[in-house]
């Protein structure tokens, strides 16, 4: 009895810490972005309208709900969507695949093979016998990533000329997608409108 009610104090203890860690997760980001506003950035409150490229007319849903998410993400940056009294036009785009690699990264998919040769002798007059085995090493695959790519590209309406364009690149195990491309978009329009120069890492917390 107190074996099994030690078992259960135990596994309600690592039931409770690994709730704890799922509480909070951090999306990491590279960004890279550049501005070039002629002649003055956008005061808050500038309106846009979006705009789709012939290949995201095809996935409506898709873009539509990207758009939403970014939607949100520009308004916290101060902007106001109004497309039928835009100054700026901004294009959105998002990619994604998994990543599937191992510890060893080598040919084989779960790690480069082992071979073992062993032998032995049970004493004097006792057969003599050698052993040969071939075989992949065990958890020898990482957890699954995801990497995804934001773009956000912002053109001033009145004279047709890119002004903004960024871009988020991350490589995570989550799972579900709006959330993560959430915390991208923020992360891809932090420091608007004058963005810090060169690639930078950008970590956004979210929760599930």
């Amino acid at each position: 009895m107190r074996r099994a009610l030690t078992a259960i104090i135990l596994g309600a203890s690592v039931i409770g810490l690994l709730g704890g860690c799922a509480s909070t997760r951090v999306v990491e980001n590279d960004v890279t972005s550049f501005a070039r506003w002629t002649p003055a950035p956008p005061a808050p409150g500038s309106t846009y309208r979006f705009e789709r490229l012939p290949s995201q007319q095809q996935a409506d849903a898709a873009q539509a709900r990207l758009e939403g998410l970014a939607q949100a993400a520009l308004a916290r940056v101060g902007l106001q969507h109004n497309p039928s009294a835009a100054a700026f036009s901004v294009q959105v785009s998002a990619s994604s695949q998994p990543l599937l690699r191992s510890h060893w990264d080598g040919a084989y998919p779960y790690g480069s093979p082992n071979i073992f040769i062993g032998g032995g002798s049970g004493g004097a007059g006792a057969n003599v016998g050698f052993g040969f085995g071939f075989g992949f090493p065990l958890g020898g695959m990482d957890t699954p990533q995801y990497r995804r790519e934001i773009s956000i590209v912002m053109r001033e309406l009145r004279s047709n000329v890119a002004v903004y364009e960024t871009r988020a690149v991350s490589e995570e195990p989550w799972v579900e997608t709006d959330p993560v491309l959430a915390a991208m978009l923020d992360a891809a329009l932090r420091g608007f409108p004058v963005p810090s120069a060169g690639t930078r890492r950008v970590n956004v917390e979210i929760k599930p």
